[in-house]
C-alpha cells in the first residue's frame, strides 16, 4: 500500500515530467496551482517528504526516494487534510500567514488576476533573473504596485534559509 505522500510526490514529478524538482516546484504547486495546501502546509509537507526520505536533497534540486513509475495515482485523487505530521512543541506560537499567501491575495485583489497566472509569472521571473521564488514574487508586486514593504523580513528569512542549504 502506498503512503499518501508517495502518491502526491509521484503525481508532482509524473506531473512536471521531470526526476529532479528544486523546492519551490514542490511546495508551490500544492499551494497555488493545485490548492491542496496553504504556502505553509507545502513547505512542511516538503520538509516532512525529506525527513522521511521521500525526497532525496542532490544540491538544490530534490529527487524521489522510490520509484514513482511503481505509485499508481488514483484518478481524482485529492490529498486528506493531513497526509503528513510535523511534530511541534507544546508552546502556542501564534503562526503568520506565508509570505506568499499574502503577496498573492494582495494582487488578486489588487489587479484581479487569477493566482495560477502570478504564480506562472513568479516562476517565469525566477527562471530569467535566476531568483528564489520569494524575490520574484516581489517583481511581480512591483509589476501590480502592491505594497509589500511589511514582506521584506519574510523573504529574507527566506532568502538566508534557500543559501544555507
Amino acid at each position: 500500500m502506498n503512503s499518501e505522500a508517495q502518491i502526491i510526490i509521484s503525481f508532482l514529478f509524473k506531473r512536471s515530467g521531470k526526476d529532479e524538482l528544486k523546492d519551490s516546484e514542490i511546495y508551490l504547486p500544492l499551494s497555488l496551482e493545485l490548492g491542496w495546501f496553504s504556502a505553509r502546509e507545502a513547505r512542511d509537507f516538503a520538509t516532512y517528504a525529506i525527513e522521511q526520505k521521500l525526497l532525496v536533497k542532490k544540491g538544490a534540486l530534490l529527487t524521489p526516494g522510490f520509484d514513482v513509475k511503481k505509485i499508481l495515482v488514483p484518478v481524482g485523487f485529492y490529498p486528506s487534510t493531513k497526509s503528513f505530521t510535523i511534530e511541534k512543541t507544546d508552546v502556542k506560537v501564534e503562526e503568520e500567514p506565508a509570505v506568499v499567501d499574502v503577496v498573492v491575495q494582495r494582487i488578486v485583489e489588487k489587479a484581479d488576476i487569477d493566482p495560477k497566472d502570478i504564480l506562472e509569472d513568479i516562476k517565469q521571473i525566477g527562471v530569467e533573473k535566476n531568483i528564489i521564488s520569494d524575490v520574484a514574487l516581489l517583481f511581480i508586486a512591483k509589476k501590480y504596485n502592491v505594497d509589500v514593504n511589511d514582506c521584506f523580513d519574510s523573504v529574507e528569512k527566506a532568502i538566508f534559509k534557500e543559501n544555507a542549504k
